[in-house]
């Protein structure tokens, strides 16, 4: 046993002075309190946005290469992966294994903390091991304090597969900015119950996560230019987004949209391309491979100018 904490002086770990009265104080004045400390959250990421930059070109560049994505992470920070990961599929149309998640714990340490599997540094080795992670692959590893040694295996491991290694942190301190390739490190500073990382640094790590994921996917034709064209259209709320996404693009009314988008089997670029076009559902699907899945690309058209006059209409 060690005769003092090696966490103790982590800025995760802090006492916030602006707290210390938080178990006498009024609701209205701990919302307050609350709010003051996530308007920090912010100013936070921002100082880190040439690093969330560069993390943003590395895992477009995987993406474009044929590479997959993969988050890393225990505790909070291994369900904010398991959560960025799953929305990928519905939002943006991907392959379930084109964006994974590894937690510690497994997936029922998603509902159930498991923080055992959180201290195994050789039980990070394995679960990145099993994702074979290769040269063309990205994985983000994502731990609050930056010392959480199942991510610190994983990133291990994923480093010497050859994957591109990126550290999402709230630990600016991290001696693993020397280790990865990029790390990420907003300093939110001390959170209003002390030690509580699913606050202020979980808020931060969701924010920065979303960068990573989203903007990728803008660059690889997921959007057309805010629209979300590669949604799945699984519930009627989607197919209804569809019906909706198609009309803003052709000036279809919403009936014509769905019979346009049943004849394209909802799938919404190739339903654009065959009303721009004209051509058959084959032919709109081979014209975006050739485009790389970009409808910009493959009618030559930019969505800003129409999309604008729809604004400035209604």
């Amino acid at each position: 046993m060690t005769s003092s904490s090696k966490w103790q002086d982590l800025p995760t770990e802090a006492i916030n002075p602006a707290s210390l009265a938080i178990d006498k104080a009024s609701t209205p004045d701990i919302v307050d309190l609350m709010i003051a400390e996530d308007r920090k959250v912010v100013s936070a990421i921002h100082r880190e946005r040439g690093r969330i930059t560069i993390a943003v070109d590395l895992v477009t560049e995987a993406l474009r290469k044929g590479g997959r994505l993969a988050f890393v992470g225990a505790g909070t920070s291994g369900r904010l992966g398991v959560l960025e990961a799953a929305e990928m599929l519905p939002t943006f149309g991907t392959s379930s294994k084109l964006v994974q998640a590894i937690m510690a714990g497994g997936r029922g340490a998603f509902f159930q903390s498991k923080e055992a599997f959180d201290d195994s540094y050789e039980g990070g080795v394995r679960a990145v091991a099993r994702f074979q992670p290769a040269k063309r692959d990205a994985l983000i590893g994502i731990s609050a304090s930056g010392m959480t040694p199942f991510v610190r295996g994983g990133l291990t491991r994923a480093r010497k597969g050859g994957a591109t290694t990126i550290f999402v942190t709230c630990w600016p301190g991290t001696e693993l900015q020397t280790f990865v390739d990029v790390t990420i490190a907003p300093e939110v500073g001390a959170e209003v119950i002390a030690g509580s990382t699913r606050l202020k640094a979980g808020t931060a790590t969701k924010m920065v996560l979303n960068m990573l994921t989203t903007i990728p996917m803008v660059r690889l034709g997921k959007t057309y230019g805010n629209l979300m064209v590669d949604v799945q259209t699984g519930s009627e709320k989607h197919r209804d987004r569809a019906r909706r996404i198609l009309g803003l693009v052709t000036g279809l009314d919403y009936n014509s949209a769905d019979a346009l988008l049943r004849q394209a089997h909802w799938n919404i670029k190739a339903a654009i391309l065959m009303q721009k076009t004209g051509e058959a559902y084959m032919e709109a699907v081979k014209r975006l491979k050739k485009a790389r899945g970009s409808v910009r690309v493959a009618i030559d058209e930019d969505a800003e100018p129409n999309l604008r006059r729809v604004l400035d209409d209604s």
